[in-house]
């Protein structure tokens, strides 16, 4: 072949690698849709045979057996997964909102969710998070375990003034109140920069524990600005906002100067290297602890969105932190709007 057919032919590949793959993850997501609205009506229909009735466990093992006898080539059908289709159509037929997203996600994503969170709107969060971010089995189970949705809500930006409105709620769920780094192995006393090689030596387990949905772009990414050098600690970028995200590696409490430095950083990423189809940058700083209020102060005058996060080795979300959530509707308006 010449060399314009061998181009031709590689883009003609390439074109329909791309096109069966495609067709694949649609076919996927239909038999997806069919299992699950199988397991549904089964916990339907056995709900509704209940009523009335006394039906003890030995009707479900029996269920079981028979199922597995008629259909041997289908697993899916013990006693404990038909108990929990059950659970599963009681946890979510008088919702209207969840309903129709739970058929968007796999069976094993759905009993992690069900089972473990009891409110609707947080179960909404990681239905709504899993099916946007892809989130595997294990990313969405770590997700839970380190109540990402509790500290996600909490967080502390001033993402409201900065960021514009067709991605402000995108933002402010890009951004924890708090990060659970048990995955490092460090000693009690450490500087700054053994934190930041420690995270990049265990990336995956970062950028997972940042939420699954950033690219790493590198560590102490050099600015030179008028002949002088300056080293932002890590960079990345945020796929689904295209916009980078600069992070700021802090030992001991939040300062508020810590917020001037970013902003310089901020403005000089988005003259010097952002790209002209990019949201502007945001800033991260993370330090291992900090005060609501002075956060609150020294974010009030900022023109360059940022957010103040901490970070921690245990996955317990304070007590004291708890009752401060928002308030239903808020919470609600936020996942919808997104």
């Amino acid at each position: 072949m010449s060399e314009i057919i061998t181009t031709e032919y590689k883009i003609l590949l390439s074109d329909i690698k791309r096109r069966i793959l495609d067709a694949q993850y649609q076919a996927l997501k239909a038999v997806n849709k069919q299992l699950i609205a199988l397991y549904w009506d089964i916990g339907k229909m056995i709900v509704e045979k209940q009523k009335g009735e006394t039906w003890g466990k030995s009707v479900v093992e029996n269920l079981a057996k028979d199922l597995r006898s008629q259909f041997p080539g289908i697993s899916g059908f013990s006693a404990r997964n038909i108990w929990r289709m059950r659970d599963f159509y009681l946890s979510y037929y008088q919702n209207e909102i969840l309903t129709p997203l739970v058929a968007e996600i796999g069976w094993t994503h759905n009993l992690y969710i069900f089972e473990r969170c009891k409110d609707d709107l947080e179960r909404e969060f990681y239905i709504r998070w899993t099916k946007k971010f892809g989130w595997t089995k294990a990313i969405l189970l770590h997700q839970i375990q380190n109540k990402t949705y509790e500290k996600t809500l909490l967080n502390q930006t001033n993402f409201d003034q900065t960021v514009s409105e067709d991605i402000r709620n995108q933002a402010k769920l890009a951004v924890k109140d708090e990060y659970t780094f048990d995955f490092l192995e460090l000693g009690e006393n450490y500087k700054e920069r053994e934190l930041e090689r420690s995270l990049i030596s265990k990336i995956e387990d970062f950028l997972r524990e940042m939420g699954g949905i950033f690219a790493f772009v590198g560590s102490q990414h050099r600015l030179e600005i008028d002949g002088r050098e300056f080293f932002i600690d890590l960079l990345l970028y945020h796929r689904r906002l295209r916009c980078l995200v600069a992070i700021e590696l802090k030992i001991g409490e939040f300062q508020p100067e810590y917020v001037g430095k970013m902003q310089f950083y901020l403005a000089a990423l988005d003259d010097l290297v952002k790209m002209p189809e990019e949201n502007p940058s945001i800033g991260l700083i993370l330090c291992q602890s900090k005060t609501k209020t002075i956060v609150e102060y020294a974010l009030r005058e900022s023109n360059k969105p940022i957010g103040i996060s901490q970070y921690k080795i245990s996955s317990e979300l304070p007590e004291e932190l708890k009752g401060e959530l928002p308030e239903p509707e808020q919470i609600a308006k936020l996942l919808r709007e997104n």
